[in-house]
């Protein structure tokens, strides 16, 4: 489980295609810092397994076919810029919401407006998601954990604050650039709870 408050912004150093999966390095001292084999650490909002930890500040991860064709992380190059964050401790604060790091889905930056102190960016949201999605509710974009401040009917908006503009890949995410997402956990539940159960 992870809160959505990215811890770093790694820089991914190799990538090995290895027919249906992906093998990254990925650069991140924080992260790496007393990160061990099998350990989660949520790659731009996707939970993956630590493989290896090297000296360099560097870890590597298997990515599997359908996280590739499902998230981002298919059109990752050497020298991209991720959001990094390890999984939450059980005695650590809450400070984003829920986040499983397993990706429901993608979308795309649309529009970008500058504020004197803030960015709101709007992005396309896949119609199966839109039904999750609630204005004022939280979500996760490329493992950012934010609340939504707009919403139309294939679109959401967020508004990025400075911390989130220097902190995270966000800051420099133009129109057109491709994003991960997580809708909230508990919305998924309840719906699973309130459908007619068939036998």
């Amino acid at each position: 489980m992870f809160t959505g408050i990215v811890e770093e912004v790694g820089e991914v150093v190799a990538k090995e295609d290895l027919g249906d999966f992906a093998r990254l390095a990925i650069r991140g001292p924080l992260v790496t810092s007393d990160a061990r084999h099998g350990d989660s650490i949520a790659v731009n909002g996707v939970c993956l397994t630590v493989v290896e930890v090297r000296p360099d500040a560097t870890f590597t991860t298997d990515v599997i076919g359908e996280t590739l064709n499902r998230s981002s992380l298919g059109r990752l190059a050497v020298g991209g810029r991720v959001n990094l964050e390890r999984a939450a401790a059980v005695n650590s604060r809450l400070g984003g919401h829920i986040v499983q790091g397993h990706v429901d889905g993608t979308g795309h930056v649309i529009a970008r407006t500058p504020s004197e102190r803030w960015v709101v960016v709007r992005i396309a949201l896949p119609t199966a998601l839109s039904r999750y999605v609630v204005e004022k509710g939280s979500i996760t974009v490329d493992g950012v954990s934010l609340t939504v401040s707009g919403l139309g009917h294939d679109w959401f908006e967020v508004s990025l604050i400075p911390t989130t503009l220097d902190l995270t890949t966000l800051g420099r995410a133009e129109v057109g650039t491709l994003v991960n997402l997580e809708v909230d956990v508990i919305a998924k539940y309840v719906e699973r709870l309130l459908a007619p159960q068939s036998d």
